[in-house]
């Protein structure tokens, strides 16, 4: 029997004991009667993301946990530019961007121009579609200071450098791209690259948006840093390789531009900010409309990791208490043939700060799952789970097999 399958994802909610919280992971100290429930009636377990000890960025763990392969990852910039609704080609060379603010000697002054947060799409249009060597440029803004930029013709390569020096004040980098073999690909990809910055910076530079800017003592969005250069792949979406209608619950650009590559329709709203302040109830509502028209519907809630790069538990745990909310709003169990997979896309210790190579928690309840001996959810309780330690690709095909889209082997 065909289920239809809703993965919710708890960015960065894999941990390790805090002392904070008496040597209790946030999630161990987080209250969740929802998820402690549907442990106990389903099955759980541990994955690694890629493989143990391995930290993953949120990209390639959602790239693998909406089907796709490790060695399909087409690098940060890609991903971004789909986030950012650029519809691209095999061979597309896409990058991220800051808008920055660099003073008369090219000086970085703020490398993301006071975080500026309006008009920048007055900005992008200024300098986007220019052609330089037959090469075609595609500019678009993204959130606050952020935005994306795309590089497309023939002859072009990811292998150049970033041009983002990652230092705030008082130092004179180098804020040209350069190739990083001697390849032609690279060296021209790097020279055209290194044409429109200068040439974005004598449009920004007298854009009456930042001469506005400048006469209400904020910082100008003059220049553009540049970072994680990708190359688009010939990539097969996930939902035309397998054969069936997906969707993607989200607020931040990375997890949608996945999406987007996967070929899963995406879901998003203003009130949907990928911190604490996001609108949970929104987001389920968005589960329910995408359950009507899809068999896959994956939703990302951002705030443990955000918590977690933070270093604060206590506001990791209640992170992780609003994720469990979300459960209040819909249950899986009223919907016929769902199964519910609860599991993070990386872990995000909070002593670290930064992600780790911890497994992740994994709870699968609903129809035709088979319960095992779980009483709630946590990392210590899942890694007695039935499900035991799998990876990624492994859950991601098992949930695929529950949608009856695995090929059988053999006769």
């Amino acid at each position: 029997m065909k289920r239809k399958i809703i993965l919710a994802v708890a960015d960065g909610i894999g941990d390790r004991p805090c002392e904070e919280l008496n040597g209790m992971t946030p999630l161990e100290f987080a209250h969740t009667p929802n998820m402690d429930r549907y442990a106990k009636d389903g099955a759980t377990g541990l994955v690694d993301i890629l493989s143990p000890g391995v930290p993953v960025g949120t990209d390639l763990g959602h790239m693998i946990l909406f089907g796709f392969q490790p060695d399909d990852y087409p690098g940060r910039g890609p991903i971004e530019a789909a986030g950012a609704g650029i519809w691209l080609m095999a061979g597309d060379v896409a990058l991220r961007c800051n808008f920055a603010t660099v003073d008369e000697d090219l000086n970085v002054v703020d490398r993301r121009a006071g975080r500026i947060r309006k008009d920048t799409s007055q900005l992008a249009e200024a300098i986007n579609g220019q052609e330089i060597e037959g090469v075609q440029i595609l500019f678009k803004e993204a959130t606050e200071h952020r935005c994306v930029l795309v590089l497309r013709g023939h002859g072009l390569s990811s292998n150049i450098s970033d041009s983002d020096p990652k230092i705030i004040d008082g130092i004179t980098p180098s804020l040209l791209s350069e190739a990083m073999d001697e390849s032609d690909a690279a060296v021209k990809t790097a020279r055209v690259l290194n044409k429109f910055i200068l040439q974005a910076h004598n449009i920004l530079k007298d854009h009456p948006i930042n001469k506005k800017r400048i006469a209400e003592g904020l910082l100008p969005a003059n220049f553009l840093l540049l970072r994680g250069a990708g190359q688009m792949p010939e990539l097969t979406p996930i939902s035309e390789k397998y054969g069936f209608k997906g969707a993607c619950v989200a607020a931040e650009g990375t997890v949608l531009g996945v999406a987007r590559i996967a070929g899963y329709d995406t879901y998003t709203h203003e009130n949907l900010t990928g911190n604490l302040d996001t609108d949970i109830e929104m987001k389920a509502r968005l589960i329910k409309e995408a359950l009507k028209y899809n068999e896959f519907v994956a939703v990302n809630v951002k705030a443990p990791d955000l918590m977690g790069h933070d270093n604060k538990p206590k506001e990791k745990a209640k992170a992780i208490e609003m994720f469990d909310h979300l459960f209040d709003y819909f249950l899986p169990e009223d919907m016929e043939n769902t199964i519910l997979a609860v599991l993070g896309d990386h872990s995000t210790p909070c002593e670290r700060g930064e992600h780790s190579g911890d497994p992740v928690p994994l709870l699968l309840y609903g129809s035709g799952i088979r319960k095992d001996r779980s009483n709630r959810y946590g990392e210590l309780e899942c890694s007695h789970g039935g499900n035991g330690r799998i990876k990624g690709t492994e859950l991601i095909q098992t949930l695929f097999d529950y949608m009856e889209k695995t090929k059988k082997q053999g006769n």
